[in-house]
């Protein structure tokens, strides 16, 4: 059996590891909101959209959380999952007709 060594992470490494686990939420967040706005083409403002991405982000990086508690690891396929149906279920009540 081999024994893995526990060695500190320096600030570099640890702003590396945070980098890796936000970006996925940060590009599909972003991404389905600019999508979204595109095909729909509902002449929503800047702020607007910048409204809905950080939502959208937010939603998934709570399930990359969530994934990342429950499995013990970060990565995950179930994770990347929760990630999609969060971001789109974010943006689906985001959109709907009041």
């Amino acid at each position: 059996m081999t024994r893995i060594k526990n060695t500190p992470v320096d600030f570099a490494d640890l702003i590396w590891h945070l980098t890796g686990f936000v970006a996925p939420a940060l590009f599909v967040g972003a991404g389905v909101a600019l999508l979204s706005a595109l095909i729909w083409r509902r002449g929503w403002g800047l702020k607007s959209l910048a409204r809905q991405a950080a939502l959208n982000v937010a939603s998934g990086l709570g399930a990359l959380m969530l994934g990342l508690a429950l499995t013990g690891q970060d990565g995950r396929m179930l994770s990347y999952g929760a990630l999609v149906l969060a971001v789109a279920t974010s943006q689906a009540w985001q959109l709907r007709k009041r």
